[in-house]
C-alpha cells in the first residue's frame, strides 16, 4: 500500500472518530435538556438526568472507541465532579437539594477501589513472576498435560481458569493467570490470531467459571440469599444442590467458550513449543516470591475461612515485595495505569447510577407485578445482562435480586409454569455472570484489555457471542431443573 493511501485512509479514520464524537456531544446535550417528562420515569431529578445524559455519552464512546476507553472514564468521572457532586460549579447546584448530590470525595476514591487494589496487586505478582522467571515454571507445568497442539493449550487455559475461578475471585483468577501469558506467547508467532484467543481466553473463563458454585462470584451468594431467606422464600438451596446443575452448565459453556476462541481467533500456529525459554532465577528472591505467591493464592482460595476478602490480601504481594525490593520503584512504570482509569471510569459511573437512586427508581418504575411469570423472566434477564455490562454486575444483582424476590414471592404457584422463582434469581445470577463485552463490564475484562493485544471489537465479538449463548443455555437449564422439582 503507497504511503498516500495509507495517509488518505488514517484521514478517513480520524473523521469517523471525531463525526462519532460529535454524535455522542449531540446526544448527551439532547438528553440532557429534554423535559424530564419525556423519559417516562416518574419524579426524575435534575441529578438523575444529567447522569443518564453522561451515561449515554460514556456508553457511545466505550462502543465505539471514537476515544480510547481510558480516556473515556477520566472524562466522564470528571463531567460527574463538575456537574453532579457537591463540588459542582455553583451554577450547576443552583435550586437543587443538597442531598441529590453526589459526593465529590466517593467519586474521587474510585480510582482507590478496593477492586483497584486487587489490580495492583495482581499486577505485582505478574511483574514479580517475570522477574524471577516463576512465570515459565508455573506455565510449563501447569500447561504440560495440554500437549502441543496449539487449540489444546487454549482449552488448557480454560479450564485452568474456569476452575479456579469457582472458588476464587474471578479478578484474582485473572490476575493470577495473567502471569502466564508471556512465556506462552514467546512460542508463537506475532501473526495470527492466537495471542488474541488466550488472552481473551482468560475474562470468558474466569467470568464463566464464576456460575459453577454459590461462591464463585457475589451475584450467586446474593440470590442464594434470598431463596434461602428462611423470612422470605425458605427454599433451603444447598451447595451441593447449586453446583448438581450449575457446574455441567459451566463446563459446557467453557468448551463452547474454547470452541468460538479457536473459531474466531485461530492459531497460525497449529503446534506451540512448551519448551519454554527461560530459567528460574536463583538468589533469595525467587523464593520470597513463589512463597507470597503461593500464601496470596491460598488466601484468596480460604477467604471465608479467614474473613480477609480477596481486595485486602491484595495488598500482601505489594507491602511484601515492595519491603523487600523484589520491585522497585522503576518497575512500576510496567503497570498498566490506564486500565486503572478506566475501571475507575466504570466504578464512577455505577456509583452515580445507585448514589443518585437513578437506578433504583428506573428498575421500580418496571410494572413486574403486572406481567406473566414468562415475560418477568425475559425482561428481568436482559436488563441484568445490559447494566451488568456496564456497571458492577454485583450491584446489578444487589439492585435486582430483592424486588424480584418480593414480586416472585406475591407471585406464588403462577411461577411453576416458567420453573419457579429460583429460574428467576438464579437467572439474574447468570445474566450477571455473562455479561462481558466491554473491558469495562467486569474486571477479567479489563485485565485482558491491558495487555493491549486485544481491541475492543474483538472483546465484544466472544462476550456478545458466549453472552447470549450462556443466557439461552441458562435460563433453559433452569426451566428444566425447576420443572422437574431438584430445586
Amino acid at each position: 500500500m503507497s504511503e498516500q493511501k495509507r495517509n488518505t485512509l488514517s484521514e478517513v479514520f480520524r473523521f469517523k472518530k471525531f463525526a462519532l464524537f460529535i454524535v455522542a456531544v449531540v446526544i448527551t446535550a439532547i438528553l440532557w435538556n429534554l423535559p424530564s417528562t419525556a423519559f417516562g420515569i416518574e419524579g426524575l431529578t435534575v441529578i438523575q438526568q444529567r447522569v443518564i445524559a453522561i451515561f449515554a455519552f460514556a456508553t457511545i464512546m466505550w462502543v465505539t472507541e471514537a476515544i480510547s476507553s481510558w480516556a473515556t472514564s477520566v472524562v466522564l468521572i470528571a463531567a460527574l465532579l463538575f456537574t453532579t457532586s457537591d463540588n459542582a460549579f455553583l451554577f450547576f447546584r443552583e435550586g437543587i437539594d443538597k442531598s441529590e448530590l453526589l459526593h465529590h470525595s466517593a467519586l474521587m476514591a474510585t480510582f482507590a477501589d478496593p477492586i483497584i487494589i486487587l489490580f495492583l496487586g495482581g499486577f505485582m505478582l505478574a511483574i514479580a513472576a517475570t522477574k524471577s522467571g516463576l512465570d515459565v515454571f508455573l506455565a510449563r507445568n501447569l500447561l504440560r498435560p495440554f500437549g502441543r497442539k496449539s487449540e489444546m493449550v487454549l482449552l488448557g487455559f480454560i479450564l485452568i481458569t474456569g476452575a479456579f475461578s469457582m472458588f476464587v475471585s474471578n479478578t484474582a483468577t485473572a490476575a493470577m493467570m495473567l502471569t502466564f501469558l508471556t512465556p506462552v506467547f514467546k512460542a508463537l508467532p506475532p501473526e495470527g490470531k492466537g495471542r488474541v484467543a488466550l488472552t481473551l481466553a482468560i475474562p470468558v473463563a474466569a467470568n464463566i467459571g464464576g456460575m459453577g458454585t454459590p461462591i464463585g462470584t457475589p451475584p450467586n451468594a446474593i440470590a442464594l440469599k434470598y431463596l434461602n431467606d428462611v423470612n422470605g422464600l425458605n427454599l433451603n438451596l444447598g451447595f451441593g444442590q447449586w453446583m448438581a446443575f450449575m457446574l455441567p452448565l459451566t463446563i459446557v459453556l467453557l468448551l463452547i467458550g474454547w470452541y468460538l476462541l479457536k473459531t474466531f481467533f485461530p492459531f497460525k500456529k497449529k503446534e506451540i513449543d512448551l519448551h519454554i525459554d527461560g530459567e528460574v532465577q536463583k538468589g533469595w528472591r525467587t523464593p520470597v516470591i513463589a512463597v507470597t505467591f503461593c500464601v496470596t493464592v491460598l488466601l484468596w482460595m480460604l477467604d471465608k475461612v479467614t474473613g480477609v476478602g480477596a481486595n485486602t490480601v491484595a495488598m500482601l504481594p505489594i507491602a511484601v515485595f515492595a519491603l523487600t525490593g523484589v520491585v522497585k520503584a522503576k518497575d512500576l512504570q510496567e503497570i498498566n495505569w490506564s486500565v486503572i482509569w478506566m475501571v475507575a471510569g466504570g466504578f464512577a459511573l455505577g456509583l452515580a447510577l445507585n448514589e443518585s437512586k437513578l437506578a433504583e427508581l428506573a428498575i421500580k418504575s418496571i410494572p413486574f407485578d403486572s406481567w406473566s411469570p414468562l415475560v418477568i423472566l425475559l425482561i428481568s434477564g436482559v436488563i441484568c445482562y445490559v447494566l451488568s455490562n456496564f456497571i458492577s454486575n454485583t450491584a446489578t444483582a444487589a439492585l435486582l435480586v430483592p424486588i424480584l424476590a418480593v414480586v416472585c414471592k406475591g407471585m406464588g404457584d403462577s411461577l411453576n409454569g416458567i420453573g419457579g422463582t429460583p429460574t428467576v434469581l438464579i437467572g439474574i445470577a447468570i445474566a450477571a455472570s455473562t455479561a462481558m463485552c466491554l473491558p469495562i463490564s467486569t474486571p477479567p475484562n479489563a485485565i485482558a484489555h491491558s495487555t493491549g493485544l486485544v481491541n475492543q471489537n474483538e472483546m465484544m465479538k466472544i462476550g456478545l457471542s458466549i453472552g447470549i449463548i450462556g443466557l439461552v443455555l441458562g435460563y433453559m437449564v433452569l426451566f428444566f431443573v425447576g420443572k422437574s422439582g431438584l430445586i
